[in-house]
This record gives C-alpha cells, sequence and structure tokens, in this order.
C-alpha cells in the first residue's frame, strides 16, 4: 500500500429534514451575502427554487442561473464577476456536479483578477489563494463533487475539457434523496454510470496489497449495481435513491483511492468525447468502460479482473480468464440495461475525423502513456475509439 495524507472537513447533512433544519445557519455562519448558483428551469419546477429563497429571505442573495452540463468556462466567469460586484461571503449551489464543480472555480476566481480559465489550465494557482466557502445542495447522485475538492471544466472554444483541484471541499453538504425522484431516466443511468466508473478508476490499480481499499470499492460497486435499475422502475423509491446518493459520495471523496498508485484512464478519454461532442459524460463512459476493460484484459491483468468477477459479481469459476471475461461481458449486460446508447454513434459520433487529436490529448492530460493502470499510447487510445463505433462483439 503507497503511503498517503487524507484530510476532508466536508459537513454531510444527509436526509429528508435537513434542508429546511439547517440551510439558514450554514449559509449565515460564513456572512450574509450569498451568489446563489443552480442550472436551468428543474429546481424551479419541482420547487426548490422558492423554498430556498423563502429559507434565505433575509439574506442578499445575487443569482447565477443557467449552468449547462459539461459546466463551461463562461459561467465561471460570469460567477466571478457577479461575486466580485457583489462582495458575496458565500456561494450556495443547488443542482448537480455541474453546479458545484462551476461553483467552485468561482469561489477561487474571486480572489483572482485574471481569466478562471488559468486557474483550470494550472491547478496550483488556486493554491496559493483563498477559495470562498461553498455550500450546496445536491439534486443528482453522480459526480460526487459535494465531498471532494475537484471539478471539471470545459472551454468550447478550445475543446478542452479538464480536471481542476482546489484547497476546499465543500463546507457544507445537503443530501436529501428525495430531492432525485424528478432526476429522468437518461440522467439517473447516466449518474449511476458515472459513479461506476469512478468506482473502476480506482479499483483496476496496480497496487497488490491493498484489500481495505479494494474491499470498500467492491462493495460500493454491488450497491450500486442492486440499486440504480431500482430507481429506474421506482423513480421514488427512497432506498433506492439514498444508496445511490450516498455511493456517489463514497466513490470519490477521496477515501478509497489511499494507498493505491495509478491514473485513470476511461475518464481522459471520455473528456475528449465530451469536448468535442458536448456528449452526457455519463452515457460517455459508458460506452468506453467495458470497451477498455476487453482491451487491457491480458495475463498480467487478469487476476483482479477475476477478483473483480467473484466478489462484485459473484461469478463462480475456478479458470481465472474464463472468470474475467464473464465479468466484462456482466458489466457491458449491466450497463446496456440501464437503456444506454453503447456505440458512438449511437450518440451522433458518426466518423473518426477527432480521433487522433483527442487520442493525443487523452494521453497527454492523462498520463496515459505513464501512470495508467495499464498504459497506453496514442494508437490504443484510437483503437478503443474504434472499437466503440461497433456493437462490442464477445469471442470467449
Amino acid at each position: 500500500m503507497q503511503d498517503f495524507r487524507f484530510h476532508n472537513t466536508t459537513d454531510i447533512r444527509f436526509g429528508t429534514d435537513v434542508i429546511d433544519a439547517g440551510l439558514h445557519d450554514a449559509i449565515t455562519q460564513f456572512g450574509r451575502n450569498v451568489l446563489l448558483v443552480y442550472g436551468g428551469q428543474s429546481i424551479k419546477k419541482s420547487g426548490l427554487y422558492a423554498r430556498v429563497k423563502s429559507l434565505l429571505a433575509d439574506l442578499n442573495i445575487t443569482e447565477l442561473a443557467g449552468v449547462e452540463p459539461n459546466p463551461k468556462i463562461d459561467s465561471v466567469r460570469a460567477g466571478q464577476q457577479l461575486a466580485k460586484e457583489n462582495n458575496v461571503d458565500v456561494i450556495l449551489a443547488v443542482g448537480g456536479g455541474s453546479v458545484i464543480d462551476a461553483s467552485k472555480v468561482i469561489g477561487s476566481a474571486y480572489y483572482y483578477d485574471g481569466d478562471p480559465w488559468d486557474l483550470v489550465l494550472d491547478s496550483s494557482l488556486r493554491m496559493d489563494i483563498k477559495q470562498l466557502p461553498l455550500v450546496d445542495i445536491l439534486t443528482l447522485a453522480a459526480t460526487g463533487t459535494e465531498m471532494n475538492f475537484g471539478s471539471v471544466i470545459s472551454n468550447p472554444d478550445t475543446n478542452q475539457k479538464l480536471g481542476t483541484g482546489g484547497p476546499n471541499s465543500p463546507a457544507v453538504s445537503f443530501l436529501d434523496p428525495t430531492l432525485t425522484y424528478t432526476v429522468s431516466a437518461l440522467q439517473t443511468a447516466a449518474g449511476s454510470m458515472d459513479i461506476f466508473s469512478h468506482l473502476t478508476e480506482q479499483y483496476f490499480d496496480a497496487e497488490t496489497d491493498n484489500d481495505a481499499s479494494k474491499g470498500m470499492i467492491e462493495g460500493l460497486m454491488r450497491s450500486v449495481i442492486k440499486w440504480a435499475p431500482v430507481a429506474l422502475a421506482e423513480p421514488d423509491n427512497y432506498a433506492a435513491r439514498a444508496n445511490l446518493m450516498w455511493t456517489a459520495t463514497m466513490a470519490l471523496n477521496g477515501i478509497v483511492r489511499l494507498g493505491g498508485k495509478n491514473s485513470w484512464t476511461a475518464h481522459p478519454m471520455e473528456h475528449e468525447l465530451s469536448a468535442y461532442y458536448d456528449i452526457t459524460h455519463g452515457v460517455g463512459l459508458g460506452i468506453l468502460t467495458p470497451r477498455w476493460m476487453q482491451y487491457i484484459l491480458n495475463e498480467q491483468t487478469v487476476s483482479l479482473f477475476a477478483r473483480f468477477g467473484r466478489n462484485v459479481w459473484q461469478i463462480v469459476g475456478d479458470d481465472d480468464m474464463a472468470v474475467a471475461q464473464a465479468a466484462i461481458v456482466a458489466t457491458y449486460d449491466w450497463i446496456s440495461s440501464l437503456n444506454f446508447p453503447m456505440t458512438l454513434p449511437g450518440v451522433k459520433i458518426n466518423d473518426e475525423t477527432n480521433f487522433d487529436v483527442m487520442a493525443q490529448s487523452a494521453v497527454k492530460v492523462g498520463h496515459l502513456n505513464e501512470s495508467a493502470y495499464v498504459t497506453l499510447d496514442v494508437d490504443d487510445v484510437k483503437n478503443i475509439y474504434r472499437e466503440a463505433m461497433q456493437p462490442m462483439k464477445f469471442e470467449y
């Protein structure tokens, strides 16, 4: 197990009554000037917007609406300007991962006089400045951003989608599973796939003696595998929504990555798809993940894939390769059962026009040829993209 240091101070408030009971005090501990950040009209249709405004009626609220999925740097720029003009004390993000991700970078940009894109290109700049405190109300179980330090921001002008880390995780995160009852089937499926992918990225790691982390990941994988189909079939099933929400948080709050050694692979490859085609992140991961698994299965990786098959999918057998192959099929079948498009043409990527430039960027940004679980070069990534143009074939 590799050496590590872990520090996370996010105050999690989980349950059905936590917002009314605690939101006002959670905000006013930092001040009375609030930047309220949210996405489209969903929080207004659900009544959450009016509820929040009522709870904070005595505070000075400035609003930044319209943060899009795959949050764009222009939203961060607008938030920076509003925060500075209104002497904001605290940011309240109401929404899913995109809203919270943008809000984190806005929190840093408040203390920065240059273009916020600088802070995405070079996270180290954020470590030398303060960050406004962030309180969030989560409305989608997916990214885990409610309890971590990271954000992913897109710049359509440069076809880049990049991760950036800041000095602080959210100060307080309100997690009410009932707020996810109205999440669409597509977003529920995409969020569930994002959770699953966060777990696979950390599980397939070359540190062989990290049973503590791998065991936790296996349990979380079984949770999302079990509860995602239930949430799709019964959108207001509290147990399903609650388990997905907490699994999402635990998948990426930093705990299960501890002691590992490798960087991620599927995410850098998918970020290129989102950067160039603005597709739904979880859908892109659903298309790429089983292809990546099939591509890297070999004599060196088979033992971990077999463990994955036995402990996550309950596949029985003494032949490691057969169990590993069956695990990849089970993964593909589960993703397919979420009613995903399972090929790139299914998300309107119909040719290889950008494959070379995307593969080059994925390798460079993700360090795929240096620190991935199985190192990949540009040709490898292009091959995986090409495999994703057709339905998967299993010749096991």
